[in-house]
């Protein structure tokens, strides 16, 4: 049964949609669905099997069953019976999420923060509160979907400037005049870093406030894993540092720091904090537990940093172009849908299973099978994965990917 069946079929035990909602989902999905995608999905491929090495998840330092962590979240569910669901607008200083709250502050050089729901209410939850139409908001290109929404959700101004390229930033803040300036440490579909030392130093000298998003470098970059702010001693200059605790954390939460006099401001406005429930107490204990297994983590930090050098190493000397990125993320960028369904069918033909990124993950015909590595990986899946990147490069022919054309037409043009 494909698509429109399968929306047909839903009248028959449902109410009728509009008439045109379904003109919207046979225009946007269901063409796309059987025209690109060729009646399957995209992002759905086989399921691993045993011998499969799976690089679709963001657990980066493999602590997904932590002896400590699930003692932690199992002492708080079997001890802790008396507590009430609530929203978080509504917590005592003496509750469980206050004392995780400083603590994370204090590991990433600031004073007091937020826990929320997701990386994605964080992001949502603290632009609300910051800007306003009266403030320009400067975003990168390829910063996170929740970013540019916490902007749109302000009602402020955005003016995206070119992909870390800091003289398009300067220009744009000269124009438009201060405000807020967001970018991620190390982005999410491309793996590439940041140059925050200069973006702090535009940002600072156009009068901008700054807000880093660390979900991609929060436990596997800087001292203890407290991320690049901290790495490159930009904490005290940044103003807010946000994060998704669902990538090296491992869990399901998100996190922003904010100063403590700015604390019943954020929680009488955000909206995200103030009409959702605050985590249970063993989500928390979790967490808490999670902070002081991820600061041990020097060992597993370094095999991250090894693994991910030696695995960029065999795929660019392979002619895979993945020069757009530095760390643990790797992008496949196939480009078109179809070339994308291709490449991720090769792989995972031979246990190879990464996430397909596509619009609007990223911009149409730059999709991507996303690589995720984690220390865990041992060498012989590393060597399996570069095998098998081997044996697929004539069949998926990475050097004629657009992004491949285009680097080739850069280096001619310099």
């Amino acid at each position: 049964m494909d698509q429109l069946e399968l929306t047909r079929e839903n009248t028959r035990i449902n109410p009728a949609l509009s008439a045109h909602l379904c003109d919207r989902i046979e225009k946007d999905f269901i063409s796309r669905w059987n025209d690109l995608w060729g009646g399957r999905s995209l992002v759905h491929g086989r399921d691993p099997g045993a011998n499969a090495v799976r690089l679709n998840g963001n657990d980066y330092l493999s602590i997904t069953g932590h002896p400590a962590i699930v003692q932690a979240q199992t002492a708080a569910i079997r001890q802790d019976a008396e507590f009430v669901i609530q929203s978080g607008s509504f917590l005592l200083e003496t509750h469980p999420v206050r004392a995780f709250e400083k603590k994370m502050a204090h590991w990433i050089g600031k004073d007091d923060g937020v826990l929320c729901q997701s990386g994605y209410a964080a992001n949502m939850g603290l632009l609300q509160c910051i800007a306003d139409p009266q403030t320009p908001v400067y975003i990168d290109m390829l910063a996170h979907t929740s970013l540019w929404e916490g902007a749109r959700r302000a009602g402020a101004p955005a003016h995206p400037f070119r992909h870390n390229d800091v003289e398009h930033l300067r220009r744009m803040i000269e124009k438009h005049g201060p405000g807020l300036v967001v970018v991620d440490s190390v982005y999410s579909t491309t793996g590439a870093l940041a140059p925050l030392i200069e973006v702090v130093d535009v940002a600072e000298a156009g009068g901008c406030m700054i807000l880093v998003d660390e979900s991609h470098s929060l436990g596997t970059h800087g001292p203890g894993g407290a991320g690049l702010c901290m790495a490159l001693g930009l904490s005290h200059r940044v103003h807010f540092i946000t994060a998704s605790l669902a990538k090296a954390f491992a869990g399901r939460a998100g996190y922003f720091n904010i100063p403590t006099g700015l604390r019943n401001y954020i929680l009488s406005t955000s909206y995200h904090n103030m009409f959702s429930s605050c985590l249970l107490p063993h989500e928390v204990a979790g967490l808490d537990a999670t902070l002081d297994v991820i600061q041990g983590c020097d060992a597993e930090r370094t095999r991250l940093q090894l693994l991910t050098r030696r695995m960029r190493d065999a795929l660019s000397d392979l002619g895979f172009p993945i020069q757009q990125g530095t760390e643990q993320i790797i992008a496949l960028e196939a480009g078109t849908e179809p070339d994308t369904l291709v490449l991720r069918d090769r792989l995972e033909e031979r246990d190879v299973f990464g996430a397909v990124f596509c619009a609007p993950a990223t911009t149409r015909n730059r999709t991507m099978v996303r690589m995720t590595l984690h220390a865990a990986l041992t060498d012989a899946e590393l060597d399996h994965v570069a095998a098998v990147a081997r044996e697929i490069a004539p069949l998926v022919k990475p050097w004629d990917w657009p992004i491949a054309r285009r680097a080739r037409a850069a280096g001619l043009k310099g």
